[in-house]
């Protein structure tokens, strides 16, 4: 691939984007950002609150703890931090700064102030508003799109921020459609490690953090520890863990911050943790860590950008085979290996469904990591799934395109019945 200045700053540019951090499960600390936002707006606490929501922000909240809160989750749980106790200059780390004192306040928050939810009627997969109320003065505030895309901020009836939703498109962000597998590797073999070392070092500490204590702790339904008890300590096991160990601990409040990609925390654990296993097992050079990492980010975030952020597609799956791809660079492999690895992977876990935040997601991500790493194996075997095969076709972007179609057009009846189900409707 012939590499212009423009291309490369626009891969590092969307790596600065994407890896950025964040504390707690993505979609309540959206939703929590939302309330701390109003709560600015409005300019004290609320008396009342009003919460409308697209689907799958109901989904990916419902079941999820809280960070901060000792223990609370769901929306109301969300809403109350950030409106009681968040800091909305912090964005996704809105409630990262809580103190003791506060989480009894977020308890009496909800104890004291009515939080009224509902389905919010949209065409955004990613929608929320939030209204809070204070004797005859209120302030809403909207983001759709992505976590952090406010789009509207009104009070008492005044616009006082306004504009289009416009998610993945929005004109400030880098063009996604720049990326490919064979640019990525490119990229991958020759960035200057000036220009991504403290995006991927902040991923490297993180995610490692949170993932040891997903380990040490008990966590959710303690997939990583599990692994490891009964599958032995070898280092597929161990990638498999440490990832799982991740999710383990953060869908089930860990109070520690993660480097998320493509707006989810688990993704971003999926597509580095791994990686860092394998990297410690090989012994290999700290250059060879941070662009494999560079290489496996990419490649998650290439993925999801056909798919969206939100869908009935589990996100794990796309950062598993990402992470997939960053072993078998590690180990060697060129362009030509890493396309088959990614294909191989996809034909393998592309069913698995998202049915929101919760414990299980550690289970997915340990399927979706084994399947990147069986996609290697297969192709150093000389074994392959071919054009034809299912939703795989000729040539790796094709098969990307399909996933992304897949994800985001084939799995829309998929992920309304996934919520129907969870509501009880």
């Amino acid at each position: 691939m012939e590499r212009t200045e423009t291309v490369y700053q626009a891969y590092v540019q969307i790596l600065k984007e994407e890896l950025v951090p964040a504390m707690g499960c993505t979609e309540p600390i959206a939703l929590a950002y939302c309330a701390a936002k109003a709560r600015e707006v409005l300019g004290c606490l609320p008396d009342k609150c009003q919460v409308s929501a697209s689907g799958n922000i109901v989904k990916n909240v419902k079941s999820v703890i809280v960070p901060n809160t000792g223990g609370l989750k769901g929306i109301e749980a969300a809403c109350a931090a950030g409106a009681a106790a968040g800091d909305a200059s912090r964005v996704l780390e809105v409630i990262a700064g809580v103190t003791e004192e506060q989480k009894k306040g977020i308890r009496e928050f909800l104890d004291r102030v009515p939080i009224k939810v509902e389905p919010l009627e949209t065409e955004e997969i990613l929608d929320m508003v939030v209204t809070l109320f204070y004797k005859d003065s209120w302030a809403r505030v909207r983001i759709a799109g992505y976590h952090t895309n406010i789009v509207l901020i009104e009070k008492d009836g005044r616009i006082l921020y306004e504009k289009g939703v416009t998610a993945e498109r929005e004109v400030s962000m880098a063009d996604r459609s720049l990326l490919n597998i064979e640019g990525i590797y490119d990229f991958a073999k020759s960035v200057c490690l000036e220009d991504v070392q403290e995006i991927i070092s902040r991923q490297i500490a993180c995610n490692s953090a949170i993932s040891q204590e997903g380990l040490k702790g008990s966590w959710g339904a303690n997939i990583g520890s599990t692994l490891l008890k009964s599958c032995g300590n070898d280092v597929r096991t161990r990638a498999r863990a440490a990832a799982a160990a991740g999710s383990d601990a953060r869908m089930s409040g860990c109070e520690m911050p993660v480097i998320i990609n493509s707006g989810s925390g688990n993704q971003g654990m999926t597509a580095s943790l791994p990686v860092i296993e394998y990297a410690r097992e090989l012994d290999s050079s700290e250059e060879m860590l941070y662009r494999a990492l560079v290489l496996s980010n990419l490649i998650t975030i290439h993925q999801k950008t056909g798919i969206g952020r939100l869908s009935a597609y589990c996100g794990a799956v796309s950062a598993g085979c990402g992470a997939g791809c960053g072993i078998a660079f590690l180990l060697g492999g060129d362009f030509k290996t890493i396309a088959h690895t990614l294909v191989n992977a996809l034909a393998i876990v592309s069913g698995i469904i998202c049915d929101g935040a919760k414990p299980s997601c550690a289970g997915k991500i340990a399927a979706a990591v084994d399947a990147g790493i069986l996609g290697y194996d297969m192709y150093q075997n000389g074994q392959q799934f071919k054009g034809g095969d299912g939703i795989i076709s000729k040539g790796v972007e094709n098969t990307i395109i399909n996933i992304g179609r897949l994800g985001k057009e084939g799995m829309k009846e998929t992920d309304k019945e996934i919520i129907r189900i969870m509501t009880g409707c």
